[in-house]
């Protein structure tokens, strides 16, 4: 298994009631799509969170968390959050809601 399914459940629970919601496989997990732009992800039992860049500094100090890098630099805006980090429904909804209150001002990846 490349991610974890009863994760994936626990996002689609957080997810239930926001609108244009599509899931794809990406970088060998799940990636939820949010208006057709990355929003939330999961790479085995971690999440792959799309923030608002400004708040990345503040989000790292709280621990469970780190930059997501890719070929080896730190992708701006990603981060990677530890299971530890989202034990609880609860834990995990505010890092849904930090993923969807970005959602809107990210951009969306150029179509091929």
């Amino acid at each position: 298994m490349a991610y974890s399914e009863s994760l994936a459940e626990r996002v689609r629970y957080s997810l239930q009631n926001t609108e244009h919601v599509r899931e794809i496989n990406m970088f060998g997990g799940l990636c939820f799509m949010v208006d057709e732009k990355m929003c939330i992800g999961i790479m085995k039992d971690e999440l792959m969170c799309r923030v608002d860049p400004s708040k990345m500094d503040d989000l790292l100090e709280h621990g469970h968390c780190k930059h997501m890098e890719f070929t080896g630099r730190p992708m701006k805006g990603f981060l990677i959050v530890e299971s530890s980090g989202f034990e609880t429904q609860h834990q995990l909804d505010t890092w849904v809601n930090l993923c969807l209150a970005y959602n809107p001002m990210a951009k969306a990846s150029k179509k091929k």
